[in-house]
């Protein structure tokens, strides 16, 4: 009987009683240099780990758009050429303010950067670092992104 009622909570019940997960954008920002390509990360403003820039969709932006204003934001990509598919996606808890969990499923998109600025809306709130997609995927938390940049 319990492998019964594990079974129904796992199947039936624990689906309802999970919150629906909202949508963010990402922008995995990368360039070429002389020692192969670089990836951009950024640190978090609440917990300063390192993470690609992201944020909630945007009225009057598409997704990529979105995520292109996301990479100015938070790191300062004045020019860049974004794919308009995203390469994949990535999902983690998200604590809000009222310090609740939601769970958020993150699009990620492609930007081949071409101009940085050293001025930028979160210029003083972040720090920012090129690596190579190796070392950004050991430097990130969630599984499908490191996944994701161990693939480029």
């Amino acid at each position: 009987m319990p492998n019964v009622l594990r079974k129904a909570w796992e199947e039936y019940l624990s689906p309802f009683l999970q919150r629906p997960k909202r949508l963010q954008v990402a922008a995995l920002c990368y360039r070429m240099s002389d020692g192969g390509k670089k990836v951009l990360l950024v640190t978090s403003r609440d917990t300063g780990r390192w993470v690609i820039p992201k944020g909630w969709p945007m009225d009057g932006k598409n997704a990529p758009e979105a995520a292109m204003q996301e990479a100015w934001e938070e790191a300062g990509v004045h020019k860049g050429q974004i794919d308009g598919e995203a390469i994949g996606h990535y999902d983690y808890d998200k604590e809000l303010k009222s310090g609740l969990p939601v769970p958020v499923e993150t699009l990620v998109y492609k930007v081949e950067v071409s101009e940085m600025r050293e001025d930028f809306p979160e210029a003083s709130e972040r720090e920012r670092r090129w690596v190579s997609p190796e070392e950004a995927a050991n430097m990130v938390r969630e599984p499908q992104l490191q996944k994701l940049l161990r693939e480029m």
